[in-house]
């Protein structure tokens, strides 16, 4: 009899949680709010005809930027608060996904899928003329922004003689692509990223003496044949083609190059050469971007 008399607490709390609706409870389960602070929203939201999120807002107990990452989440578009994740700042795709820059690299992201990414188009090689012209950080954002719709994407820094997106991505493993491609190591120095399910990151490696060699062996087509029939998407980045023959190894395997470029920079002349050497591999150039900062 008295067991009977007892309220219903499972009851209460499915009723609640029924109540504070799915962006509450994803707010409860990110720590942006407490159970309390959702009875407090719901009155304000009742009172005044407003959404749960916008009475929270209202009460200053979360910030537009946390709606943002809860209806991310809810969509399924993974992106980082400031902080979160050890990578750097550098990936804007992550960290600053609603920012004009990251809108023109939306509109170049969509471009390339109509343009070149199909069954038959898996990789696409990122070359620039000389150094210090964005193409690591090009090639890095382009990853991301592929997995971000869903896309099995593959990030490989081809660049080995001064490699990058081992410290854009913060990468523990010190094996890459020149010690699978010398038969040093195999796909498991591949490194999946915590905070992004669908990108993964082969980092240069053990720096080799003779980078145009391991580039030009059949063990790296086999490789990128690998790639190509494991991933969606398979973004390489490139040393600059000032400096060596590099990229024209890399490129000939992919198929297409993407030429990256520096506003009042990079040199006409540079550039029209590195189209040259790009013509010579019978790849073909899918587009160009010209970087400005």
């Amino acid at each position: 009899m008295i067991q009977k008399d007892l309220p219903n607490y499972s009851s209460a709390i499915s009723i609640n949680s029924a109540r504070t609706g799915k962006i509450g409870r994803m707010l409860i389960e990110l720590g942006k709010i407490s159970t309390d602070d959702s009875e407090k929203i719901m009155r304000e939201q009742e009172k005044f005809g407003l959404q749960f999120g916008d009475a929270a807002i209202k009460l200053g107990l979360i910030t537009e930027a946390d709606v943002r990452q809860v209806l991310a989440k809810q969509f399924n578009y993974p992106y980082l608060q400031p902080g979160q994740g050890p990578y750097s700042d550098e990936l804007v795709a992550a960290y600053q996904p609603f920012s004009q820059q990251v809108e023109a690299l939306r509109a170049l992201r969509s471009q390339l899928m109509m343009r070149w990414f199909n069954e038959t188009n898996k990789s696409l090689a990122i070359v620039s003329a000389n150094e210090g012209e964005g193409s690591s950080y090009l090639a890095a954002n382009l990853a991301v922004m592929f997995s971000q719709l869903g896309e099995r994407t593959l990030l490989i820094d081809a660049n080995m003689r001064d490699p990058r997106q081992h410290i854009i991505f913060n990468l523990k493993e010190n094996r890459g692509l020149s010690d699978i491609v010398a038969g040093r190591a195999g796909l498991d120095v591949v490194s999946q990223l915590e905070f992004f399910e669908n990108l993964s990151v082969l980092g240069a490696g053990t720096i080799p003496p003779n980078p145009q060699e391991l580039l030009n062996r059949a063990s790296f087509s086999y490789f990128i044949n690998q790639a190509n029939n494991n991933y969606d998407i398979v973004i390489i980045d490139t040393s600059p083609a000032t400096i060596s023959a590099d990229a024209q190894a890399v490129v000939a395997r992919c198929g297409g190059a993407l030429l990256v470029s520096r506003l009042n920079h990079t040199r006409l002349a540079d550039i029209t050469e590195l189209r040259s050497q790009i013509a010579v591999t019978g790849a073909q150039v899918v587009g160009a971007v010209i970087n400005d900062f």
